[in-house]
Order: structure tokens, then sequence, then C-alpha cells
């Protein structure tokens, strides 16, 4: 009998609250107003019934969140004590070859290479075109740039200045068709001249015959022909076939908006002349042939 009863409950329990829900909906559309005052009053007295049952949830999460937090601060104190260690043991090593490259350097009587001088410069324009591949810089003969100076970035290697004006200066990229670079190409230190098609991938020349270049292989400028510095990051070995080298640089030229012009105190790259093709006078007197000195007399006297 209760079970009936329980049942029947149930049953019409079910019922009246869609009933319920109807007449809601229909009350609702008929006068919004007054479903919105008691939707308002439902709510405030609701609220402090669900904040007060989510107390304990709140806090639960605020503990599971915390003993992440400290799992996390555990795993990353044991990653910066083993990264301790292990610079700890590269500063020893990093000391000795310091000191014994400064007795290797006093024996040797090693002249250090002079302090580089840089400027830093926005590049206002970029050529774009198929027969040249050159940057217009920001900077120029009045703030210390020169013609032949390299320009670099944090990846490497740009290109040198070619022409200089007050305020402006003309880049020529390692891609333009007129760039010439001594290079060593890989472990090996193969000799070659990196040589600039107007292409993204300049190639590699003058290759000895038995040298062995694989994809990978590191380019750096070698210092050969006082033109730069060894040791310039300039880019990998992209593709071997058929003969011919190609050269992928770190540099990319469509990403260019701020370089370093860059005096190494270099002398490989001539400087221009003087309008109307005569030398500047410091050229001049260095290029005239001095007269040899006169021997003197029997008598100590000088011949005129």
């Amino acid at each position: 009998m209760v079970g009936a009863i329980r049942v029947l409950a149930h049953r019409f329990a079910y019922v009246g609250l869609v009933l319920t829900a109807g007449a809601l909906m229909m009350l609702g559309k008929a006068d919004a107003v007054l479903m919105e005052r008691l939707r308002v009053q439902v709510n405030e007295a609701v609220a402090p019934i669900l904040e007060i049952l989510s107390q304990p949830i709140d806090a639960v999460a605020r503990v599971a969140e915390q003993v992440q937090s400290w799992i996390a601060l555990h795993d990353e104190n044991e990653r910066l004590y083993r990264d301790r260690e292990r610079l700890l043991q590269w500063q020893t090593v990093a000391r000795h070859l310091e000191a014994e490259n400064a007795t290797l350097r006093q024996l040797l009587k090693f002249v250090p290479e002079p302090d580089a001088r840089f400027v830093t410069a926005r590049v206002i324009a970029d050529s774009g075109g198929a027969f040249a591949h050159s940057l217009l810089l920001s900077a120029g003969a009045s703030s210390g740039v020169g013609k032949g100076q390299a320009v670099v970035t944090g990846e490497g290697l740009v290109g040198r200045i070619a022409g200089v004006g007050d305020g402006a200066a003309r880049v020529l990229l390692i891609t333009d068709l007129n760039s010439r670079i001594p290079v060593l190409v890989g472990s090996d230190r193969t000799r070659a001249i990196l040589a600039g098609d107007n292409s993204n991938r300049p190639k590699l020349l003058y290759l000895k015959p038995d040298a062995v270049i694989a994809e990978g292989d590191q380019v750096v400028t070698s210092g050969h022909a006082g033109a730069f510095p060894p040791g310039l990051a300039i880019g990998s070995v992209a593709s071997v076939s058929d003969g011919e080298i190609r050269v992928t640089p770190f540099v990319e030229r469509s990403r260019l908006e701020y370089v370093r012009v860059v005096d190494y105190g270099l002398t490989g790259i001539l400087k221009e002349p003087m309008r109307g093709g005569a030398l500047s006078v410091s050229a001049a007197a260095a290029a005239e042939p001095k007269p040899k000195p006169k021997p003197p007399a029997a008598d100590g006297a000088v011949k005129p």
C-alpha cells in the first residue's frame, strides 16, 4: 500500500512539475516584468545558500592547486639544482681555459685585434629587385659609417657597406650578384668563395677537388683578404647536387628592420676615389715616391 502511494506521488510530482513549468512559461510570455521580478527574488534567496555550499568546494580546489604548485616548485628546484651543478663544472673549466689562454697569449706575444666600433641603423628601403640585392640604411658618414664596413644582425652577416652618404648608406647583401666573400665550410675548415647570384641562396665556388661538403655544414667568414673578420656566421649548406653547392643564409632579408654596422678597422675594401678620379690627399701622399737621400761628401758637406 505504501509502495503504491509512493509510486503515485512520484507520478503526480512529475506531472505537477511539468504543469508548473508550462504555467511559468506562459506567465513569462504574458507578463515579462512579473517574471523578471520573480527571477530576481529567487536569485537573491538562493545566492547565499549557493555561496555557503561553494565554500568547501573552493577550499578543496585551493588546496589541490597549492599541492600542485608545491610539486611543480619541487621539480623546478631539482632542475635548478642540477643546472647549478653543471654550470659550476663549466665555470671551473672556463676559468682554467681562460688562465691557459692568457698564458699562451703572453708566451706567443699575441697581438689582440682592435676593438670594433659599431652603430645601429634602421632599414628604410629594400631594392627588392631581380637584378640587385641591396638595402638603404638610416645612418651615413655623419654617424661614422664608412665603405666596406660589415653589416650584421644577431643571426649573422647581412652584407657590407657599398656606398655612403652623409645621412644614409647602401648595403650590398651577401646574395647580390657582385658579392664575393672568402669563407670556411664545415668542421674541416674548407676554403671557398661565397658568390651571390641574386637568388636567396648563394653558392660556393673554388672548392678543392677533394673537398667533402655535406648538407648542414656551417659557413663562416675566413678573414682572408681583410674584407671581413674571421668567424662571422653566414649560413649553412642547403644542397649539394650536380657540382653546385647552395647556402641558406641565417639572416632572412624579408625580416630585417634594424642592423648593426661594425667597423673592424680592416682595409680589405678599397676606398672610393674623389670626384674626377683624383685620390685623396693622404692617399696621394702615400702613393707619391719619396726622393732618395744624397750621400754626404768626403769633407762632410752635403752635396747640393
